[in-house]
């Protein structure tokens, strides 16, 4: 699928400089002050405050593009959720995976019952038109619950230690949440998080993909799908 061009129009810098800044700070766990000093000594002299509007403007964007990309998930989807705080108070971001580990979707929502998991079900059967093999998931009575409301017909498979895929997704999330120091709104979460891991869905080499040379292409063809990802109107 053709990914749509992005506009940097009214920017000074160009649009190879600004992709890479963006692309460090989201794909390594570096502060927007690690990436200043790292452009610095490439002799490119942006702020902090360039660089965090550029991730906020170019961001999503580019996490879009990236999506559209992705190959079909896998029949086999892993459900699990997290506690986030922002200005004292807790919500709860819903993630899905498949077997291999790409992150399907994920949501930040106030609660955690059986709206909340119908909700994230709902948005994954509607985005990629197609009901999986399976579903695995801890013992939250709510996946059931939905399941049964959205796919009654679905295998479900509620047990804590075989969801270790799902747990384990949440581990980047958590790096990147102790090196910004938090969140300060929902929505400013919900956006880093959806450009993270679409860009951790693009470089990261997927469970099956573990030896030295098959790793190197997998790096290759995702810097090929980024840069068709960022490339200027």
């Amino acid at each position: 699928m053709n990914s749509s061009s992005i506009s940097y129009k009214h920017h000074r810098f160009p649009p190879q400089i600004i992709a890479h800044a963006v692309w460090l700070y989201v794909r390594f766990n570096l502060s927007l002050r690690e990436v200043e000093e790292m452009l610095l000594q490439r002799g490119i002299d942006v702020s902090y405050e360039t660089v965090r509007r550029w991730v906020f403007k170019f961001g999503p964007a580019i996490a879009q593009n990236l999506r559209q990309r992705q190959g079909c998930p896998g029949d086999v989807w892993h459900l699990d959720e997290v506690a986030v705080r922002i200005s004292g108070r807790k919500y709860w971001l819903w993630r899905e995976v498949d077997q291999h580990g790409i992150v399907l979707d994920e949501i930040l929502q106030p609660k955690r019952d059986k709206r909340a998991a119908k909700r994230l079900l709902r948005r994954l059967v509607k985005r990629f038109g197609i009901l999986p093999k399976r579903i695995i998931t801890d013992k939250l009575r709510s996946y059931g619950a939905a399941k049964r409301e959205v796919a009654p017909g679905l295998d479900h498979w509620s047990h804590k230690g075989l969801n270790n895929r799902a747990e384990n997704s949440h581990l980047p999330f958590r790096k990147r949440e102790r090196t910004m120091q938090g969140f300060r709104s929902p929505g400013g979460l919900q956006r880093f998080v959806t450009t993270h891991s679409a860009v951790r869905n693009c470089f990261c080499a997927p469970a099956r993909r573990r030896s030295a040379l098959t790793i190197r292409y997998h790096r290759l063809e995702a810097f090929d799908a980024w840069n068709a990802a960022t490339r200027a109107a």
